[in-house]
C-alpha cells in the first residue's frame, strides 16, 4: 500500500468523560485517515479536560501500557497513520506529580518517541482572573525530542513550548524538518500570540508545523483558542479550523520545503548554536 503523505491536525474541545473524548478522537482520526492523511496530531489533554488540574493524576499511567496509550496504539495500526497523541498523564518521579507526554506512534501502532512537557505554565493571564499554576501537578521534562519518520525529521513539543524558541533551534541541530505541537492555548494568549508564534516557529527554521489545540468551552470554565493550523516553511497556513471539533488535512511538499532551504538558506546563516 502506498505510504500516505498528507498532515493532519486534530481539534477537540475535550471534556471530563474520558469515553466520550475516546470516541471523538477516533471520529476525527477516522475522518483525517480517509482525507489521506499519513501523519495525525492530536491536541494537548485530548482524553481528558476536568474542572480542576488534579483531577488528571488519577488517570496517570505507567510507560508503556494503559487505557490511553493502548488507544493511541490501537488507532495509529487500525487507520495506518503515524500519530502524535496529544499528551497523555504518564507517571513521575514525584508522587503527586504527572508527566505531561506526547507519545508517537507509527503506522503499525508500535510507540517509537516520546516527549516529555519541559515547558509548564505557570502565569496569570493579563485582564483576566485566570491562573494557571501547571507545576503544581506536572513534572517538566528534560529533553529535546526529533525523531526519522517517513514524512522528514520530526520533532515534538507542547504548547507553551511555543515561547521558547530556543528548545526549536536545539531541534534545528538535530536537523528538524517538521514540527508537531499539540495545545491548549487560552482564549485571550491564543488571540495575541498563538498564530505569530505558531508561524513564526515555522519560519525561523524552514519547517513545516502542525499545531493541534483545544477549541471551545470546558468544564472548568475556561475557554481555549482552537485555530488549529498547518504551515509550511515559508510561513503560509495551509488549512485552520478556527472553533469547535474538526480536522484538517493538507500535503507534505517535501520538494517546495527543500527550495526554500536552498535559495533562501538562513540556516546556514547561523552565527550562534543552541545546544541542549
Amino acid at each position: 500500500m502506498k505510504t500516505k503523505k498528507k498532515l493532519a491536525a486534530i481539534q477537540m474541545a475535550s471534556g471530563p468523560n474520558v469515553t466520550a473524548n475516546l470516541l471523538e478522537t477516533e471520529r476525527l482520526v477516522q475522518e483525517a485517515s480517509e482525507a489521506g492523511a499519513g501523519l495525525v496530531v492530536l491536541p494537548e489533554s485530548f482524553a481528558f479536560k476536568g474542572k480542576r488540574d488534579h483531577e488528571q493524576l488519577a488517570l496517570r499511567e505507567e510507560p508503556g501500557g494503559g487505557k490511553l496509550q493502548d488507544f493511541l496504539a490501537r488507532i495509529a495500526s487500525k487507520y495506518g497513520i503515524w500519530l502524535v497523541g496529544g499528551t497523555v498523564p504518564l507517571m513521575a518521579r514525584a508522587k503527586d506529580r504527572m508527566r505531561a507526554a506526547s507519545l508517537v506512534f507509527d503506522d503499525r501502532g508500535r510507540q517509537v518517541g516520546r516527549y516529555d512537557k519541559i515547558h509548564l505554565f505557570d502565569v496569570s493571564v493579563p485582564g483576566t482572573n485566570e491562573r494557571y499554576e501547571e507545576s503544581a501537578t506536572i513534572e517538566p521534562g528534560d529533553e529535546v525530542v526529533v525523531l526519522d519518520t517517513p514524512f522528514g525529521r520530526l520533532g515534538v513539543a507542547v504548547c507553551y513550548d511555543l515561547r521558547f524558541p530556543e528548545l526549536f533551534r536545539c531541534m534545528l541541530e538535530q536537523d528538524v524538518e517538521l514540527l508537531a505541537i499539540p495545545a491548549s492555548f487560552t482564549a485571550i494568549t491564543g488571540k495575541a500570540h498563538w498564530e505569530s508564534l505558531v508561524r513564526s516557529r515555522a519560519i525561523e527554521n524552514l519547517a513545516f508545523v502542525v499545531a493541534a489545540a483545544q477549541g471551545g468551552y470546558h468544564m472548568d470554565g475556561r475557554e481555549t483558542h482552537g485555530h488549529s493550523m498547518i504551515v509550511d516553511p515559508w510561513g503560509a497556513i495551509l488549512g485552520e479550523v478556527a472553533r469547535g471539533p474538526g480536522c484538517i488535512c493538507c500535503p507534505l511538499d517535501r520538494e517546495l520545503q527543500g527550495k526554500v532551504r536552498r535559495s533562501f538558506p538562513t540556516i546556514h546563516h547561523r552565527r550562534l548554536k543552541c545546544h541542549p
